[in-house]
């Protein structure tokens, strides 16, 4: 089982909403700034959205302000990204991560890293 579980990527129309969750088994997961990142081939990967601790401060790239919405729910254990309206430029594999290393939440500098969920937008 992995330590970070990524699901709900998938195929979807531009305009159309997808909601990305991500789960730990084993991480003291009440305590950990999280984070969703994507990356493509060829690009480094980029923060689209993360959030303190409790999920009350939350953060987001300019790319993405006003479409997606990143939600951590500490007694269920679960980080969610709900994406809306979505673009054919947000087609990447996406990451979440736990236990952030840098002050700024976005910054793709973190303990432990799940697989990847990809998410395709087609125009």
């Amino acid at each position: 089982q992995a330590l970070v579980a990524e699901t709900g990527g998938g195929l979807v129309q531009a305009g159309g909403s997808l909601r990305l969750s991500c789960r730990t088994s084993r991480l003291p997961f009440e305590n950990y700034v999280m984070g969703w990142f994507r990356q493509t081939p060829g690009k480094e990967r980029e923060g689209v959205a993360c959030t303190n601790w409790s999920g009350q401060d939350t953060y987001y790239a300019d790319s993405v302000k006003g479409r997606f919405t990143v939600s951590k729910r500490n007694v269920e254990k679960v980080l969610y990204l709900q994406m809306d309206s979505l673009k054919p430029e947000d087609t990447a594999m996406y990451f979440c991560a736990i236990h952030a290393q840098k002050s700024n939440c976005l910054i793709p500098e973190y303990t432990y890293w799940g697989q990847g969920t990809r998410v395709t937008v087609s125009s």
